[in-house]
């Protein structure tokens, strides 16, 4: 780990992000390590402005996190692309590199791993993603990782869904699409459902999803929280992963590639809870 009397600096960038609670987990995360010089804030960036940005940062910058709308475009702005990232078309971090560059990573997809590895699921024969947007290539990565044989992608634009062809076919993923008016019946049979649609879309299929003994649920969404669909698969005895259990276990990610050392997770996993409580 880089010594603690040499001043570092990070951030989380996107549009809109004064919401972010990534500040949160990392600046908990630099003072239980005794990183006293370690600074991490949160800038609002667009598209446009990401170059820009990072062009301006100097030799004190380590990382970067990116959200919405930045996934896409970080890996035009990198100078190396790491093997994942490249293969789901989306980085959600920056790191710098010895010579000054960038290498464009997704901590996103381990994430989920860990964060469903958390409730005991090791391994996954079906899976059913809800969305095909940007979250969705994430889940995509977890279910390679998760030894998936098959995943169903149901969305609301087929478009959306040829769009992920490319990304499942990189990963060596059978995908299939189906339409968004079969979820209801079809999605919650599979052994891990991902909703990773945007906050409200899934609000409707809490009371006419079924789900299938032994199912874990996976809302990506956690503000507010529980979701009803994630209170619905409660009910029904699933086991429930949150977007903060997401949001920790990426940030976890990123904190070992900014620093260079192990992150102290528990003391990140407190202050982001803490944080979250007192929103609601």
């Amino acid at each position: 780990m880089t010594a603690v009397h040499e001043p570092r600096r990070a951030a989380v960038l996107g549009k809109p992000i004064a919401h972010s609670l990534s500040p949160v987990i990392h600046n908990a995360g630099y003072r239980h390590a005794g990183l006293a010089d370690w600074h991490y804030t949160a800038h609002e960036c667009g598209e446009a402005d990401l170059a820009g940005f990072v062009a301006g940062l100097d030799d004190t910058w380590v990382g970067l996190s990116l959200t919405m709308p930045l996934k896409e475009v970080a890996l035009q702005v990198a100078d190396e692309v790491a093997p994942l990232a490249a293969a789901l078309g989306a980085a959600n971090t920056l790191v710098r590199l010895p010579d000054g560059g960038w290498r464009a990573e997704n901590t996103d997809a381990p994430g989920m791993v860990d964060a469903l590895r958390s409730v005991g699921v090791e391994r996954a024969g079906t899976a059913s993603v809800l969305g095909a947007g940007g979250t969705a290539r994430a889940a995509l990565g977890a279910c390679r990782e998760l030894g998936v044989s098959v995943v169903t992608v149901f969305a609301r634009r087929p478009e959306a869904v040829d769009e992920l062809l490319p990304v499942a076919h990189a990963l060596g993923l059978e995908m299939l699409g189906a339409d968004w008016s079969r979820v209801a019946g079809h999605a919650g049979q599979a052994d891990v459902v991902f909703s990773t649609v945007p906050k409200g879309v899934a609000d409707p299929l809490a009371g006419t999803l079924a789900w299938r003994d032994g199912t874990v649920s996976f809302d990506a969404v956690y503000d507010p929280w529980p979701t009803p669909l994630a209170a619905a698969a409660s009910a029904a005895g699933c086991r429930i992963v949150s977007g903060l259990d997401l949001l920790l276990a990426q940030a976890v990610h990123q904190f070992e590639l900014f620093t260079g050392g192990p992150a102290p997770v528990g003391a990140m996993r407190d202050a982001l809870f803490a944080a979250a409580a007192a929103r609601t």
